[in-house]
């Protein structure tokens, strides 16, 4: 049974740091970003482009022709 009191109080213990640790975070600005959520949606997804192939082609010619 005395365990189980100690767990209870290492449980609170630790609950206390997380929101003293939350607490710090939100006054030191962590999430004041109040104009990104706005424009979200009005942002157009980049296309990513194939850099892969020009990588592989390029070693692939160091490979046959080492002089270049």
């Amino acid at each position: 049974m005395n365990i189980i009191y100690m767990l209870l109080a290492i449980s609170v213990f630790v609950a206390l740091i997380f929101f003293a640790l939350f607490i710090y975070s939100v006054k030191r600005g962590q999430y004041d970003d109040t104009y990104t959520p706005s424009v979200r949606m009005l942002f157009e997804d980049e296309l990513v482009k194939e850099g892969t192939s020009s990588k592989s082609e390029t070693s692939k010619e160091k490979i046959t022709n080492p002089k270049k």
